[in-house]
């Protein structure tokens, strides 16, 4: 059993769904240097996240999950619930998401954003790279279909990004959960099919912006976690 005083134990693996959560938690330790995590590695090439003991973490045998050490080894699965549990119940500043009481439009872009990745985004953009990539069989019908979603879920945030710095927030927006969400998918463009971004200007240079950020917390992942790194690269 786990001696460990930090708060939290991150299960995860370097994928466009576990590189978020470790964005994030870095994030908030900039801010709140003590809530510090573990991470456990779950390799998802040898099935590890449908061995019995995570199955009994997350029944849907899907990375990354969190446990909170600090509220009885509470357990969060799913990226964007992990995402927003952190700030609700952490980030009590409100540096990376606005206040639902006093904010409400302001959360409201965020929980829409956040879940236009979560339910957008990712499955198509996931779906491209399966077909594309890992698939036994060459369906030309599904690769086309989901690289074309893919390239008008790009062009949405095209839209939302003309004269915006982020996807939520008055003016030109601030970092938020949202593109905490978002930008890990945009990174694995040329995985999924689209060699450059060129394609969609604004989303190119929001994304060069984010990439920088996370780059930067995530060198701080290494003590924990070294392959994450790798994947980023």
């Amino acid at each position: 059993m786990s001696t460990s005083t930090k708060p939290f134990i991150l299960y995860t693996w370097p994928t466009p769904n576990g590189f978020p959560v470790s964005v994030f938690l870095e994030e908030l330790k900039a801010v709140y240097p003590a809530l510090e995590y573990d991470v456990e590695r779950v390799d998802i090439s040898k099935d590890i996240q449908k061995e019995p003991w995570f199955i009994k973490i997350n029944p849907n045998g899907r990375i990354p999950a969190l446990v909170d050490r600090r509220r009885d080894n509470f357990v969060v699965f799913e990226t964007s619930a992990i995402l927003l549990y952190l700030a609700h119940n952490y980030d009590k500043d409100f540096k990376l998401w606005y206040d639902p009481i006093q904010n409400p439009s302001e959360y409201s872009e965020i929980l829409q954003w956040t879940f236009f990745a979560h339910g957008g985004v990712g499955p198509m953009q996931g779906q491209s790279n399966h077909f594309n990539r890992f698939a036994k069989e060459d369906i030309p019908y599904a690769k086309k279909r989901y690289l074309d979603e893919t390239k008008r879920l790009y062009g949405v945030l095209e839209i939302r990004l003309n004269n915006r710095d982020w996807l939520a927030g008055p003016g030109r927006g601030k970092f938020t959960v949202a593109d905490v969400k978002t930008f890990p998918w945009i990174r694995g463009h040329a995985f999924a099919g689209i060699a450059t971004l060129d394609e969609w200007p604004n989303v190119k240079v929001r994304y060069s912006t984010a990439r920088a950020n996370m780059q930067k917390r995530l060198t701080y992942v290494r003590h924990g976690f070294n392959v994450l790194l790798t994947g980023l690269r």
